[in-house]
């Protein structure tokens, strides 16, 4: 069974930073892509920023030059660095990894973390 969990959401000051990390554990044989949502009360799940197996980003427009995602491949692990955070940021972030279990890609989310910008 694989799992993912995310840590390092919280309230920060307008200009501020936070890192987010997602840690796959379990039965995997690879991870095929890596990536990072946020969902607000009112819109749906959008995607941040996404990492390929080798190495390709992509990051919406909204997040570039402010947020960039790196990973750990010897520890399953992902990053979000959020700089210049904005009140706009406020949401709840998802990690989502694409991962191949024996004989199947498979696709598992965080449990979601707590993003909050203040003016």
């Amino acid at each position: 069974q694989v799992q993912l969990v995310e840590s390092g959401g919280g309230l920060v000051q307008a200009g501020g930073s936070l890192r987010l990390s997602c840690a796959a554990s379990g039965s995997i044989s690879s991870i095929n892509r890596m990536a990072w949502y946020r969902q607000t009360p009112e819109e749906q799940r959008d995607l941040v920023a996404s990492m390929t197996s080798g190495g390709s980003t992509n990051y919406a427009d909204s997040v570039k030059g402010r947020f960039t995602i790196t990973t750990d491949s010897t520890k399953n692990t992902n990053y979000l660095q959020m700089n210049n955070l904005k009140p706009e940021d406020t949401a709840v972030y998802y990690c989502n990894f694409l991962i191949n279990v024996p004989g199947v890609v498979r696709s598992y989310w965080g449990q979601g973390t707590q993003v909050t910008v203040s003016s």
